[in-house]
């Protein structure tokens, strides 16, 4: 059987396609992949609280997590993006099966904080979500999802707040938060 070029003589090929002007000046892209702390407990009545990453778990090069918050350590064009899911099974226990969720509010609010704004009060960078209409006997689940691109000076904050967080999804594969630098 006849083999591909790149298999007989790797080496020249591969060599050939790297950018000699460019060697050892790679850095990597400040990035962030941040999925739900899976042990954390939320109250049943907070209107909106931040979420908690697992950082053991989270992806970061270039950036910082500080309770709750992204941390941007290199200014640029970020996209943002955020996944939450929300999910209720009512196992028949007397805690849960007080709890209505026939007509729950399920919003998930993406935040920006600026380094250079005067006032703490960040600003709402996106927000999502739904009025579920849950059956109380059943199980029921729903994501919400968002993502913009947005300019980020050094030392902004991005982070998640959502409402009903009790009824958080603590996968990291239904929950999760991050960024990716994109350009200057």
């Amino acid at each position: 059987p006849q083999r591909s070029m790149e298999e007989v003589q790797p080496e020249p090929v591969l060599n050939a396609l790297k950018d000699p002007a460019k060697k050892g000046k790679c850095k990597p892209t400040p990035s962030a992949h941040l999925p739900i702390k899976a042990s954390q407990e939320f109250p049943k009545k907070a209107d909106s609280v931040l979420i908690n990453w697992d950082e053991v778990h989270s992806t970061v090069r270039g950036d910082s997590i500080q309770n709750g918050k992204l941390f941007v350590m290199v200014s640029g064009l970020y996209y943002v993006y955020a996944k939450t899911c929300f999910r209720y099974y009512n196992h028949g226990d007397s805690i849960q099966a007080s709890v209505d969720v026939s007509n729950t509010q399920l919003i998930q609010y993406v935040f920006h904080q600026s380094i250079r704004q005067n006032s703490n009060k960040p600003a709402v960078l996106m927000k999502t979500g739904s009025t579920m209409r849950w059956d109380n006997t059943s199980y029921n689940m729903y994501c919400a999802q968002q993502g913009r691109a947005i300019y980020l000076d050094k030392g902004d904050a991005v982070f998640v707040n959502v409402s009903n967080a009790w009824l958080l999804d603590k996968e990291a594969e239904g929950t999760y938060f991050g960024a990716i630098k994109m350009g200057n």
